[in-house]
């Protein structure tokens, strides 16, 4: 939320340091760039735009570089990880579904693109490398919740993408200096993340329909069940990583909340914030390659990162019908 206070939570740990933020212009990186420039850090954006926004960098934009660039251009991978000692590896094409539809544009970009960003930081001697990992990476398996010691069994081109560049992260981290550290994220949500896409995430969907007055569209019977993160949570939880003390090892963790709502449910909680309790979902087939139900568990995080949620759902999700609502 805006007035989250980095500089309570994490001090003076990033002042000066160099940080380059892939995909820096989405809607994660966009707000760990604000989180870490407000911090004092000297941010490196490279992001080409074809996802992120420049809009997205306004409140930051007079304190960070950008490079409009794609991961899969190495020659300027190598300028922006100059002299950084993290690289927040965000960039990434981020839909199920859309990877269902293209999974060699998917693999191109996501499997090729993190490949290049980790041999861009380890050339540079980059100390830490921290790489957006997925919750997609855990697929249809009925237990609940999620823990980081469970087979991957990813059941989309995306999540395939994801896990393997766990795998990577993992092996640069065991072979060579750079440090490096996985953070599957679930169902992030919160301002800036995209709502005109086809496959837009459910709580961006869900809020364009209702500010326009129309129903939310829920693909499936609404009993999908989601451990909705808001956003604020993630970017405390890289920082968090970026920090440690300890060697991370290219480990997984978990990052959530630990606890999870249905669609059904987030599609009432958001009717009534915005005073339209009548508009009642309608609903849609499921789509290929989504997940019945997600909670994570967050144990391993809280052990090794001192990992803490620090806003919860309803507050995250009050701040995020505001945003959307332009109020």
């Amino acid at each position: 939320m805006d007035n989250t206070n980095w500089t309570k939570l994490h001090g003076e740990a990033f002042v000066g340091a160099r940080a380059l933020v892939t995909g820096g212009a989405g809607f994660i990186g966009s707000h760990l760039v604000d989180a870490l420039a407000a911090l004092g850090a000297k941010v490196v954006v490279l992001d080409d735009l074809s996802g992120g926004d420049e809009r997205n960098l306004l409140q930051s934009r007079d304190r960070i570089e950008l490079i409009r660039a794609s991961i899969l251009d190495q020659a300027a991978l190598a300028r922006a990880v100059a002299g950084c000692t993290y690289v927040f590896h965000e960039a990434a094409r981020v839909s199920v579904p859309a990877s269902v539809a293209d999974p060699r544009g998917y693999e191109q970009v996501n499997n090729a693109g993190t490949f290049n960003v980790l041999e861009a930081a380890r050339n540079a001697k980059v100390t830490r490398l921290m790489f957006a990992a997925s919750s997609a990476a855990y697929g249809e398996s009925e237990t609940l919740p999620k823990v980081e010691t469970m087979p991957v069994l990813p059941q989309s081109p995306y999540a395939a993408n994801k896990v393997s560049g766990e795998a990577m992260v993992r092996a640069y981290a065991k072979s060579y200096e750079l440090d490096a550290v996985s953070l599957r994220y679930f169902n992030i949500f919160g301002p800036r993340q995209n709502a005109n896409s086809a496959y837009a995430g459910v709580i961006a969907a869900f809020a364009k329909k209702l500010v326009a007055g129309e129903r939310p569209v829920i693909t499936g019977d609404g009993t999908a069940s989601r451990d909705f993160t808001y956003i604020d949570n993630t970017i405390h939880a890289n920082l968090l990583a970026a920090r440690s003390t300890n060697r991370l090892h290219g480990e997984v963790f978990n990052v959530a909340v630990g606890c999870r709502y249905t669609i059904k449910e987030l599609a009432e909680k958001m009717a009534a914030l915005v005073g339209r309790a009548e508009l009642a979902p309608v609903y849609a087939p499921e789509r290929p390659g989504d997940v019945k139900h997600s909670l994570g568990d967050i144990s391993k995080a809280q052990r090794a990162l001192g990992y803490q949620p620090i806003v919860d759902f309803e507050q995250g999700l009050k701040a995020t019908v505001a945003w959307y609502r332009g109020t």
